[in-house]
C-alpha cells in the first residue's frame, strides 16, 4: 500500500512517515524545507523523497499515482509569520491545498487526511472548543486553514473525495521547532533552558493552550485513515482535553523567565472537546505534558 505525506520532512510529517514505514507502507514524501522554525529536516531514507513545493501542481501531480492514502500536513504553519507575510500564507495553505486535493481526484486517491488547526476557534467561542462552533479567524493563518477545510468539504461533496479533517491543538514533542522567536513555546522554552537563557514569556503569560503530544497526533492520523465509517468531510478535534498557561509551563521547567510584548492575532485560551475523537476514532491522548516535560528537561 502506498501513502503520500506532504510536509513529510518536518516536525509532525516526519514522525508520521517513520511510523508508516515501520507499519510496512511504501511512502512518498513532498517537502520544500520552507519552515524557518525548524533546526533541521528529517528525510527518511526508506521513503521516496521529493523536495518539491505543493504550489507547483505540474511537479507534484504525478507523485499521487497509485497512492491510497494522502496525509496533507504541508503548510505555512505559524501565526506571527502569517501576519508578516499574509500573501505567502494564503498561497501555500489555500492554493497549495487545492493542488493536493485536485491531484487526489485526478489520481483516484482513496482517502486524504487534512491537518487543520485549533486557531480557527479564535476568541469568541467559549471553552471547551467543539467542532460545530462558528469560526472566528483572527489572523491570516487561521483564515487559510479554515479555507483549506472548506476546500476539503467542497471536494468531498462535489468530487466524492474521502476526506477527514483533523484540527490539532498545539502539538509538542520530539523534533519540535525550536528556532527563532516564533517557534512554539514548548520547544522554545526547552532550548532556552538548555543554553541557560531566561524563558521569554509573551505578554503576561496567562494565555492558556491545550498541548498535544506528537505520538498521539500520529496515532489519530492513522486511525482516521483506517476507519472507513467516518463521513467524508468530518472535522475532528485532536487535543489533550486539558490546558495550561504559559506561566505554568515556565514554572514546571523551574527556570527564570522574563516578559516580552504581547502579540496581535492570538487567542487567549484553547481547550479541545475530544468527545468526537473518542467516539469516531476510538482515540484518546496517552501522553501528559507534565510527565513529558519532567522526562525531557
Amino acid at each position: 500500500m502506498r501513502c503520500l505525506v506532504t510536509g513529510g520532512a518536518g516536525f509532525i510529517g516526519s514522525s508520521l512517515v517513520d511510523k508508516l514505514i515501520k507499519m510496512g507502507f511504501e511512502v512518498i514524501v513532498i517537502d520544500n524545507e520552507s519552515a524557518n522554525e525548524n533546526e533541521k529536516f528529517y528525510w527518511n531514507e526508506k521513503a521516496e523523497n521529493y523536495k518539491y513545493d505543493i504550489c507547483n501542481y505540474h511537479k507534484i501531480r504525478k507523485l499521487f499515482a497509485e497512492v491510497q492514502w494522502v496525509f496533507h500536513l504541508a503548510a505555512q504553519s505559524r501565526i506571527q509569520p502569517s501576519l508578516i507575510n499574509p500573501s505567502y500564507t494564503i498561497e501555500v495553505n489555500c492554493h497549495g491545498t487545492e493542488n493536493v486535493l485536485h491531484a487526489c481526484v485526478e489520481n483516484k486517491v482513496n482517502k486524504i487526511i487534512y491537518s487543520s488547526s485549533s486557531s480557527v476557534y479564535g476568541m469568541t467561542n467559549t471553552i471547551p472548543h467543539k467542532e460545530n462552533m462558528p469560526l472566528d479567524c483572527l489572523n491570516p493563518y487561521a483564515i487559510s486553514k479554515s479555507t483549506g477545510e472548506k476546500l476539503c468539504k467542497m471536494y468531498a461533496d462535489i468530487y466524492k473525495l474521502e476526506i477527514v479533517i483533523l484540527r490539532y491543538f498545539n502539538v509538542y514533542g520530539e523534533r519540535q521547532p525550536t528556532k527563532g522567536e516564533f517557534a512554539p513555546v514548548i520547544g522554545r522554552f526547552l532550548k532556552q533552558k538548555k543554553i541557560n537563557n531566561k524563558l521569554t514569556i509573551v505578554g503576561k503569560g496567562k494565555q492558556k493552550r491545550d498541548y498535544t503530544y506528537i505520538g498521539d497526533v500520529i496515532k489519530a492520523n492513522i486511525l482516521a485513515a483506517k476507519d472507513n465509517n467516518i463521513v467524508s468531510g468530518e472535522i475532528i478535534n485532536i487535543g489533550s482535553g486539558k490546558n495550561f498557561s504559559v506561566i505554568e509551563i515556565a514554572e514546571m521547567l523551574k527556570s527564570p523567565y522574563c516578559f516580552v510584548p504581547e502579540r496581535k492575532g492570538e487567542s487567549l485560551e484553547t481547550l479541545a472537546d475530544i468527545s468526537k475523537a473518542k467516539k469516531l476514532l476510538n482515540w484518546r491522548p496517552e501522553t501528559k505534558l507534565e510527565k513529558w516535560l519532567i522526562e525531557n528537561i
